[in-house]
């Protein structure tokens, strides 16, 4: 398998994608006005207690608390030796014989800030390096699951209990295989010293504070995902360019081979199609290359999937057609799960399948794919509803919330209530004001296309509503309004004329000529505050700017005139 990393430098924002056999996988944004904490360290101070929730609540200096549960708080002990009283006893029953409110107390950021929740933190840290994560506070070994040796397995957890400090704990990443006992000894001398820094800073500094921050989007890149198994790591930047091979140089001097300048005449996600990758994956539908297609929910408790077969239709029998669908869509469903960063519960709906052969091989194949997801994750099987029930650890912002904000027309629903809901609405609030309030006339704003519908073909509907109200009624579309917005104005039938008719008999105004008449092509409609201005012989002048003279004015329409043929 070919893996590729790129990388996009912009004015203000870092993006990354990993490519697989030139597939989009994976993609990382990282922007200056939004900065990520997960990894950094903070001295915090302890706000509230909870009891009933095992929990606290701790300010390290953020906008929102952070949030720590109580099986999260295990190592504090150790972390606190060295700038509070230290606990007696390790033994605890609840939060409270843990933590009190205003102590000062060291976390790390394992989880961004997700809507209206603060921060999740731990105080058991860890810091990564190249080859090693230190953790100060656990007695503990680890070796990734990713280095299949046993042998060598065997090999690196030696090195580890020689190389680690009493008291700590090491975990040894899948780059480290074939790594020197040497290398990973210095880069654990290396954690260590950067530990000891951090504790005297906290010895010396009062809370809330930064105590320790995690490097920038690059090089992380580097540091985390940038191995042997990369064939290219490729920048579109000479500084940050400049900057991997310095620091491949201190790291893993036999990768600067496979860094790259990119010289190119369009810009590097566009060669790599990751610029239209990247505009499709927040697409609520995604197709399969068979013709079946997937469609993917978000709520606040999960995330559903179904699969569908589409215009695929197969070539032997049904239960060939859905298998191979399903089996597409497994592998679909895991590079979505990456290349959105989806977390948390995941429901997937797949076709149904009439044997249980076939739904053990959908799941198979579901669990290959995702054996190549860094994140962690753990596929439970089939319910006893026939869904695909799934968890992925939910650690950072999911690539939607980053791209995109909530619409503030639908709020989040995803749905806009018709012109025609909403025109019925605006005529049950004017029998309303009528029955309550004394006026003679009603100016009616809304969007055009309720509007429309509001005035009806030929003015039906509006002179519907004056007999039965026996009111006068104007009505005026604004595009600057929300499609369900609608705004009302009473008065006198003169005060609200003035109002509502945005010109007068004999003004002349200048107008583009938006379009020709529906009905007859000789004239032209122009706009002006979504009034229709019916511009006699314009019908041959779309798009042109003229000079007209208003001859008619009426409540929903004016007639007009131009004033000279030529445009300005």
């Amino acid at each position: 398998m070919r893996k590729e990393i790129v990388i996009n430098v912009g004015l203000g924002e870092t993006r990354a994608g990993t490519l697989e056999d030139g597939r989009l996988m994976e993609i990382y944004v990282e922007r200056e006005d939004a900065e990520r904490i997960v990894g950094n360290i903070y001295k915090g101070r302890v706000e509230n207690v909870l009891p009933g929730m095992q929990a606290a609540f701790v300010d390290i200096g953020l906008e929102r608390n952070a949030f720590l549960y109580v099986d999260d708080a295990v190592a504090y002990k150790n972390v606190q030796r060295d700038l509070d009283e230290p606990l007696e006893h390790p033994k605890y029953k609840t939060i409270k014989d843990l933590l009190k409110p205003g102590q000062q107390i060291v976390v790390q950021v394992t989880k961004e800030p997700m809507g209206t929740k603060g921060a999740r933190v731990i105080t058991h840290a860890s810091l990564p390096g190249r080859y090693l994560v230190l953790m100060p506070t656990v007695e503990y070994i680890g070796i990734s699951r990713r280095i299949v040796d046993e042998a060598e397995r065997a090999r690196l957890k030696a090195v580890a209990k020689s190389v680690k400090p009493k008291g700590m704990g090491l975990i040894v990443r899948t780059v480290a295989e074939g790594v020197s006992e040497v290398e990973l000894a210095a880069d654990c001398r290396f954690l260590v010293g950067m530990w000891e820094t951090i504790q005297e800073q906290a010895k010396r500094t009062g809370a809330p504070a930064l105590l320790y921050k995690d490097h920038d989007l690059v090089y992380r890149l580097v540091r985390d995902m940038f191995s042997a198994d990369v064939d290219k790591f490729v920048l579109d930047d000479l500084d940050e360019y400049r900057k991997t091979i310095d620091l491949l140089q201190t790291l893993a001097p036999h990768l600067k081979n496979h860094v790259f300048l990119y010289h190119g005449g369009p810009s590097i996600f566009d060669a790599y199609n990751i610029e239209q990758d990247l505009a499709a994956v927040m697409s609520r539908k995604v197709w399969l290359e068979s013709g079946g297609y997937l469609v993917i929910d978000r709520t606040e408790a999960l995330t559903s999937i179904d699969v569908n077969t589409g215009r695929f239709v197969g070539s032997t029998n049904l239960a060939d057609t859905v298998l191979r669908t399903n089996l597409e869509a497994a592998a679909e469903i895991a590079r979505q799960l990456r290349l959105r960063d989806l977390g948390g519960i995941i429901i997937i709906d797949f076709i149904d399948m009439d044997t249980v052969e076939d739904e053990r091989r959908v799941i198979e194949r579901l669990e290959e794919e995702l054996r190549r997801d860094k994140t962690k994750n753990h596929v439970l099987g089939f319910t006893g509803l026939g869904l695909v029930e799934m968890t992925r650890k939910k650690a950072r912002q999911e690539l939607s919330d980053i791209l995109h904000k909530t619409c503030p027309y639908c709020e989040g629903k995803g749905r806009l209530l018709s012109e025609h809901t909403v025109a019925s609405r605006v005529r049950r609030e004017v029998f309303r004001r009528v029955k309550q309030y004394d006026f003679q006339a009603i100016l009616i704003e809304a969007h055009p296309s309720v509007a429309a519908v509001l005035i009806g073909p030929g003015g039906s509907n509006l002179r519907e509503l004056e007999e039965v109200t026996r009111k006068t009624i104007y009505i005026r579309g604004r595009n600057d309004l929300h499609m369900e917005a609608v705004e009302y104005a009473t008065g006198t039938r003169d005060e609200v004329a003035a109002r509502a008719l945005p010109v007068h008999e004999g003004q002349i105004v200048a107008l583009e000529i938006a379009e020709q008449h529906a009905s007859n092509p000789h004239d032209g409609i122009g706009r002006l505050e979504g009034y229709v201005i019916d511009i006699d012989g314009a019908g041959d002048k779309v798009g042109e700017r003229h000079e007209v003279r208003i001859t008619q004015v009426h409540r929903t329409y004016a007639k007009a005139k131009l004033v000279s043929t030529a445009p300005q």
